[in-house]
């Protein structure tokens, strides 16, 4: 399997992160294998988003099975908000640009090549991306109350000190401006199918908006997550959204064996990159 492609791109219609600049988009490209059948002129696309302080590599095994099978993956390193970059508050606080990241990059691609029909997958924070492509929203008011502390919420394992950060970086005024976009429409057309692997934040979901969604919908989660916890999450998207195929894939299974270096790990996650590729051969 041949290693990503990696691209530096700059997004001039976001300014005001970390510096006065454009907002930086690192994208990974695993081009499809030469050998995976059927060839085509145009390849489909899944865009891929990784989870909460992660990076893209972290779904290389997603990404290669999905190569292999002909689809063009395009992951993001969310900027503030992976494990390549100085950390930064708003990465882990303003969510909804994650999706415009992907947004962004497949405009950017779109320009250079023709591309075939497209699909969005992602884990954790990620599930949350893909899903906001096909049309799940936020409820600003239940992220006001997180953001300001009004409701009480665990610490975030990979930034325990994120509500206090966030104010001391963050202007009340800015912030207030920020919170009350966070419930736009971020969906993407051309985004016509969506894979979700133990999505996150489901207690932040604008449920009502999940039933907007037409596009097929598949969600995966494990039995033993204590991180993203299936009822409060994956089962908040696959029961929300209509027709979602919904599936717990052992009992046995935790939040981090999509994304670490866990003893073990291979088979669950060959089992869901199969089921993704099926997926995505399906609807695209």
């Amino acid at each position: 399997m041949r290693e990503p492609v990696i691209r530096e791109l700059l997004d001039h219609s976001r300014t005001g992160w970390d510096t006065d600049g454009p907002r930086p988009v690192r994208i990974h490209l695993w081009e499809p294998e030469p050998e995976a059948e059927p060839r085509r002129a145009a390849p489909p696309v899944v865009l891929l988003s990784h989870g909460t302080g992660g990076r893209a590599r972290d779904l290389a095994w997603l990404a290669e099975a999905l190569a292999g099978a002909g689809f063009l993956v395009v992951g993001a390193d969310h900027h503030g908000n992976n494990a390549v970059d100085r950390s930064l508050p708003e990465g882990f606080a303003f969510v909804w640009e994650r999706p415009r990241d992907l947004s962004f990059a497949l405009a950017e691609l779109e320009r250079e090549r023709e591309l075939g029909p497209v699909g969005a997958a992602g884990f954790s924070l990620g599930g949350y991306t893909a899903a906001a492509l096909v049309g799940a929203r936020l409820a600003p008011e239940r992220l006001s109350a997180v953001l300001h502390g009004l409701v009480p919420a665990p610490p975030l394992p990979e930034f325990p000190g994120l509500v206090p950060a966030l104010r001391a970086r963050v202007p009340a005024a800015e912030l207030e401006r920020r919170l009350e976009g966070s419930g736009a429409d971020v969906s993407l057309p051309r985004v016509a199918a969506a894979f979700l692997i133990s999505p996150a934040i489901g207690q932040l979901i604008d449920v009502p908006s999940l039933a907007g969604v037409r596009r097929p919908v598949a969600v995966r989660w494990g039995g033993a997550d204590d991180n993203s916890p299936g009822p409060r999450n994956a089962l908040v998207y696959g029961e929300g959204i209509p027709g979602a195929e919904t599936r717990c894939v052992g009992a046995g299974v935790g939040h981090y064996e999509f994304a670490d270096d866990i003893e073990g790990a291979g088979p669950v996650r060959a089992r869901v990159a199969a089921d993704a590729v099926a997926f995505f051969s399906r609807h695209l």
